[in-house]
């Protein structure tokens, strides 16, 4: 058995940039559980989040000589893979239904409880089953910490479709979340 030698990020950066593949997959290895998990809010499931993965760090390795520094690598990985992912779904699948801000009507309110005591994977799979606009943008937004106008130019919308799509998003999920603790407490929902 060979112990994998230790390398910083810095290193392992250096090394990339230099085509090494071995450093490539020490890289891909650290980073790809916790990227997996930004592809999977986007995707519809596992396997279409995992070819996000492959297609965002394709392009990592690729656009690797234009990391500066400034900020975290982790950071500028985490973006490359929401562009990529949001790429990819815009190839693969039908965009996104938009509704104009007016359309979006009054959000009901939701027991501010019921969310505290959901299961981070349950709440992973509501957000999946939002229609994909509403996923892309309730996810750059709420998750991501894009504002409407950043949204509005990386997915090709109006800042008032962004805002409307997120408010329609909110209230879904919010009812979701109200069947959901309908049910755990024996009400009809």
């Amino acid at each position: 058995m060979f112990l994998e030698p230790k390398y910083t990020i810095h290193q392992l950066i250096d090394r990339c940039r230099a085509g090494e593949r071995k450093a490539q997959e020490l890289l891909y290895k650290q980073f790809a559980s916790k990227m997996l998990g930004v592809c999977m809010r986007y995707a519809t499931d596992r396997m279409e989040a995992e070819d996000m993965l492959q297609n965002g760090f394709i392009r990592v390795f690729q656009k690797m000589n234009d990391y500066r520094g400034d900020g975290s690598f982790e950071g500028w990985v985490r973006r490359i893979m929401v562009h990529s992912s949001i790429e990819y779904y815009r190839k693969h699948h039908k965009m996104m239904q938009v509704i104009d801000i007016e359309e979006a009507g009054h959000e009901p309110s939701v027991n501010p409880l019921a969310a505290a005591n959901l299961d981070a994977k349950v709440l992973m799979g509501i957000i999946q089953q939002l229609a994909p606009g509403y996923r892309i943008v309730f996810n750059l937004y709420a998750l991501e910490g894009y504002s409407h106008k950043e949204i509005a130019e990386i997915v090709g919308i109006t800042e008032g479709a962004s805002k409307s799509q997120l408010s329609r998003a909110r209230t879904i999920l919010k009812e979701q979340i109200a069947k959901m603790e309908g049910k755990s407490y024996g009400y009809a929902g």
